[in-house]
This record gives C-alpha cells, structure tokens and sequence, in this order.
C-alpha cells in the first residue's frame, strides 16, 4: 500500500476554496487512487461522489465541512483521477472498492454523504458495515430507479461524445435552473471525459446499474442514522423515489431542497451545509 502526497496536481486555486485541501494518492490492488483531504478534526467525513463525477464536484460545499470534520474526498476508481483499471463495475465493486479505500487511509468510522451514484454506493457499503458508520447523509440516490430519464440521457451522450456543448447542454439540463453552468465544471467533465478507459468505465457502470437489483431490501439493513436529501426539482432522478429510501430506512430523515435539481450541494451549497451539518452534529 502506498501513499503519495502532491500539490495541486490537477487543481488550480480558484477550483477549491477549502483552507487546508491537500491532494493524495493510494493504492489500492495495483491501482492509484486519487482523493482529496482537508480539515484535521477526529470525526471524519467521507463524500461519495456520483457517475462520471469527481472529487471536484463537491468544491463548493468542502469549505463548509472542513472545520467540523477530517473531510476525505475520493475519486471512485474508474472516475475522476484515480485509475480506470478495466472490469466489471458494478455495485458490489464499488462497494467493496469503498470498504478497501477506508480501511487503506485507516478510517474506521466515519459519517458518509453520497450523491446520485455515490448515495447507492454508501448506502450498500452501510448496509454490510453500519458499525463502521456513524450517520448517512444520500443526495438523489440511484438504486431505485431503472428507466432513464431526458436529463440523464443528456449526460450518457455527454460521457461518449465528450465536448463544451454537449456537456453545457447536459449539465444545464440536470441543473434546470436556467442559471449559467460554471465553464470549470464543463471543461472538468470533458477532459476527464477524454481520459484512457474513461467511457468504457461510464458504460460498464451504466451496465452495472441497468442490472442490479433494487436497493429496498438492503435498505432494511441499515442501522446507522441517515438522512436522504433530494433536490424538489431533480430531473434525472424525480424526487418521487425519494420515499421508497425513507420507507425503507429504520431511522431516516428527509429533507427537500426547494428549487434544486439533481446536486443541491452545487446549487445551494451553503443552505445544504447548513442543513447536513445541522444533522451530523445533533
């Protein structure tokens, strides 16, 4: 297992407000796998990220943890920065891939906040290893849903045809609040999207998700404190499936960010700090 620590490999300043963000490197089965660290708390806080996302897709709301918590940011293998190894990436993988990650940094409890892909991915893993999570937080979770969606057909088309206007046009769709994308996000998206292995990693993902079973069952299984946060607005997925993980969840919370799409972190990162921090530390 290795370590490396780099400053600002991929990131220049102005992407990332946090004070004291540091960018590293682990391996993890033969493969380098990026994240971000900031804040030096004892309560640590682990952000999963959704699909074809990175670690940079939390850059508005990092500020607002750093200070409560030890704030651990990754990059999912096969997205972002870390490696992109080919397989199979199904839930299972990711999910094991998270437990590997955390016992690799020596993380042995942490609260857990996943978007999108990411709230499917910490709500399996919390499932199997809910004493080793102190609370969840799941933002728009997939796992539910099977149909696609227009928004979300708009970033498929995105990931394999990676370019400004495609990826504007898909990222103003998810949005849906008719205010300007910031260009970083947009060029983010596409070099990642340019990336060796990244479309196959974004359609194998897809592949995984199109067969896995409906989360309910696991939800069941989660003993941990959890909230679920959706985004009244969400294009890609409606907040209509938001009740199937509160129903399912012994003891869950909802909250419903007015006049947000589908990364209410993005959209109103203060109002969403405010909220989840209000969660964490009650």
């Amino acid at each position: 297992m290795y370590f490396w620590s780099l400053n600002s490999l991929y990131l220049s300043s102005n992407e990332l407000d946090a004070k004291t963000l540091e960018e590293k490197f682990v391996e993890i089965d033969g493969n380098k796998i990026r994240y971000l660290e900031s804040g030096s708390s004892k309560k640590t806080l682990v952000l999963v990220h959704g699909l074809g996302a990175s670690s940079e897709r939390w850059q508005y709301v990092l500020p607002f943890f750093e200070s409560d918590f030890h704030v651990i940011v990754p990059d999912l293998i096969g997205f972002g920065y870390s490696d992109k190894p080919i397989a199979d990436y199904t839930i299972d993988y990711f999910s094991n891939f998270l437990k590997k990650f955390l016992i690799s940094l020596g993380v042995e409890q942490t609260s857990i906040i996943g978007s999108s892909l990411g709230g499917q991915i910490a709500a399996e893993y919390a499932s199997s290893n809910s004493q080793h999570v102190d609370k969840l937080i799941l933002v728009s979770p997939s796992g539910i849903m099977k149909q696609s969606t227009f928004a979300l057909d708009a970033y498929i088309m995105a990931a394999l045809y990676p370019n400004q206007q495609s990826a504007k046009n898909a990222f103003e769709t998810m949005d849906g609040s008719g205010k300007k994308i910031p260009m970083t996000i947009i060029d983010g998206f596409v070099t990642r999207m340019k990336l060796p292995n990244a479309k196959f990693a974004f359609m194998s993902t897809l592949l995984g998700l199109k067969n896995c079973d409906l989360i309910t069952k696991k939800l069941e299984n989660i003993s941990s404190s959890t909230l679920v946060i959706w985004g009244s607005d969400d294009p890609v997925i409606p907040i209509t499936f938001a009740d199937d993980f509160v129903s399912s969840i012994i003891n869950c919370k909802f909250h419903e960010m007015p006049n947000c799409g589908h990364t209410p972190y993005v959209q109103e990162p203060e109002l969403f700090a405010s909220r989840v921090l209000e969660f964490l530390n009650n």
